[in-house]
């Protein structure tokens, strides 16, 4: 435990930080989640609505740095391409 008071100060911030970053780390994975199921279960109009609030979510975390830019972009890109995936197999069943 740290005995000097801008030490004390610095922990406490710390300990607040980590409390935000991890529920926004958590969100994030949640809105991904959601993405993800709706793909497996072939709702494309739910999906791409889905989608739209995880990538916004996904930049507002990239750009307060709870994640890494690049880690936003390549999940966006996942994302993206798991839906452009769906979209092809509904086209070549109809």
């Amino acid at each position: 435990m740290p005995n000097i008071a801008s030490a004390k100060k610095r922990l406490r911030q710390n300990i607040a930080t980590r409390d935000r970053n991890r529920s926004s780390r958590s969100f994030i994975r949640n809105r991904c989640k959601n993405v993800i199921k709706s793909v497996q279960a072939g709702n494309v109009e739910d999906a791409e609505k889905l989608f739209r609030e995880a990538v916004k979510s996904l930049d507002q975390a990239g750009a307060k740095r709870i994640i890494h830019k690049n880690a936003a972009a390549r999940k966006k890109s996942r994302l993206s391409a798991m839906i452009r995936k769906m979209k092809e197999k509904a086209k070549a069943a109809a």
